[in-house]
């Protein structure tokens, strides 16, 4: 590994910054399978004085690698090449569970479960849910792993009308639900950016800080009643989310009249 930090190369000006050469020299080195899952890197002090770089120039460099999810940080472990994480296609025109998405692509599905159990409601709970005055939520917090990777932590929170027993939730909670009558037929889905804080990165196996994607979703029975409402975190290296776009029916309507003039 001395070779891929000795000085060599870092004196061409044209090369751009000296922090982008060593991140550009180390992601090269990871695509090309040179540095392996699980292998570390040298400390910073170490990495300087092979580089002949300055200290602050080394930790910007790694730093972008943490941030693109090549490298993870280990508080008093080290610098490690973060593990190959397969990303995983999601489409959001279907309204499935982590458990049914995971079975259709043949993938083993985990759960370490955090928390679970019947609360007072937050505001937020009982807006969402439509509760009243008394009324209590279950609520359901896990890490959501496939074939041994974490790619999503779950926080589910239904009225306990719906679920008196959130002990009972095994793998599936839409299993439990659709046992009991009760499984949503359609979903209200918001999708923004976040960052992981240490408590959330911690749980994903990631670098504070990395991107990540929070997913709220609301759902509902036939009937229109609020079941269940659920804000999720998952593995911005691990997910795209995929939907299917159609022409409006006036505007297919409107565009197959201009043709006929």
């Amino acid at each position: 590994m001395d070779d891929l930090f000795s000085p060599g190369g870092f004196e061409d000006t044209g090369a751009g910054p000296l922090y982008l050469q060593l991140h550009r020299r180390i992601a090269e080195a990871i695509a090309s399978g040179r540095l392996k899952p699980g292998d570390s890197l040298p400390p910073e002090r170490e990495m300087a004085a092979l580089t002949g770089l300055s200290r602050v120039t080394v930790r910007k460099g790694v730093e972008a690698l943490v941030a693109s999810g090549q490298l993870v940080q280990r508080r008093g472990s080290g610098t490690f090449v973060a593990p190959r994480v397969e990303r995983l296609e999601q489409a959001l025109s279907l309204l499935t569970s982590f458990t049914e998405d995971m079975a259709r692509r043949g993938r083993t599905v985990e759960s370490q479960w955090i928390a679970r159990g019947l609360h007072a409601p937050a505001p937020e709970e009982v807006m969402a849910l439509g509760l009243g005055t008394g009324d209590r939520v279950a609520r359901l917090e896990r890490v959501r792993s496939s074939d041994g990777v974490p790619l999503a932590i779950e926080r589910a929170s239904l009225p306990e009308a719906i679920l008196p027993d959130p002990l009972g939730v095994g793998a599936s909670l839409y299993a439990v639900l659709e046992s009991r009558g009760l499984r949503p037929v359609r979903a209200v889905q918001r999708i923004s950016a976040a960052n992981l804080g240490p408590r959330d990165a911690d749980l994903l196996g990631v670098t504070p800080g990395v991107a990540g994607l929070r997913i709220e979703r609301v759902s509902y029975l036939p009937s229109g009643k609020v079941v269940e409402f659920t804000r999720s975190l998952y593995r911005g290296d691990a997910y795209d989310f995929a939907v299917e776009l159609k022409l409006a029916p006036d505007a297919d309507r409107l565009a197959g009249e201009r043709i006929q003039e």
